[in-house]
């Protein structure tokens, strides 16, 4: 078994694909470290791209999701081909800097390895209405749910596959980084926030953030996916 499995969900990145790739070639030195590259339904040329610059990457595997169901169904279809002791994920667009996964790692082998723990990201550098925004969230979600929660949509996330398998109905779309935290916070695993740089895109556009009207949709769905989730821990369905 490997010891940590890194899923990264791309969609329509193929832009960032080569960059993204040479990062891990360049980071990953350790054969007990794969990476599962996710072809998230991508109607660019992802797929051609992912195929020529894996082809001398042993440790980087390519799944494909032939139809994009969302950016959690997504890691959940990488996560299922992970064989990593330690599992998480990570976004393709290089605002999260492959090295933070391999510090992410570093923290849990200083502590033991233990099963309890999970790293998330603590996002840095970011333009003051977006760091507004995730506050405004993180207040509303913390309060809602009962659970501190903040920065919720930060990058990489990392924890033992012992967490992963115990998931029920994780949703499929962007409350997927909302469930894995605050599921993480009820099951009492030990979070530890690393801080992270988040820079500018450096090719493409986000396909959720695209303005003021995309947050407002974002809110929406987000609150109504937190009042489903509110409900489920009334029934302990999760």
């Amino acid at each position: 078994m490997k010891k940590l499995t890194v899923v990264i969900p791309c969609y329509n990145e193929s832009g960032n694909l080569p960059g993204l790739v040479q990062e891990i070639k360049e980071a990953v030195k350790k054969p007990d470290i794969e990476v599962v590259l996710v072809n998230n339904g991508s109607t660019d040329d992802s797929a051609f791209v992912l195929e020529a610059l894996t082809k001398d990457a042993p440790l980087v595997r390519v799944v494909t999701v032939p139809e994009n169901q969302g950016y959690g169904y997504g890691i959940l279809r990488g996560l299922e081909a992970a064989e990593g002791n330690y599992v998480g994920w990570m976004h393709g667009d290089l605002q999260t800097p492959f090295k933070d996964v391999l510090y992410a790692l570093s923290v849990i082998e200083s502590l033991g390895e233990p099963e309890d723990i999970y790293v998330k990201g603590l996002r840095k550098g970011r333009p003051w209405f977006d760091q507004f925004f995730t506050l405004g969230m993180s207040v509303f979600e913390s309060m809602l749910l009962g659970k501190k929660l903040y920065d919720i949509n930060a990058q990489p996330n990392i924890f033992h596959r012992t967490f992963y398998e115990a998931w029920r109905n994780p949703p499929r779309d962007f409350s997927f980084d909302l469930y894995a935290l605050y599921l993480a916070r009820m099951k009492g695993l030990r979070l530890m926030r690393i801080p992270v740089i988040f820079p500018p895109r450096t090719h493409g556009q986000s396909h959720w953030d695209t303005g003021f009207a995309s947050k407002i949709k974002f809110i929406k769905r987000t609150v109504a996916y937190s009042l489903e989730l509110k409900k489920h821990i009334r029934t302990k369905v999760l």
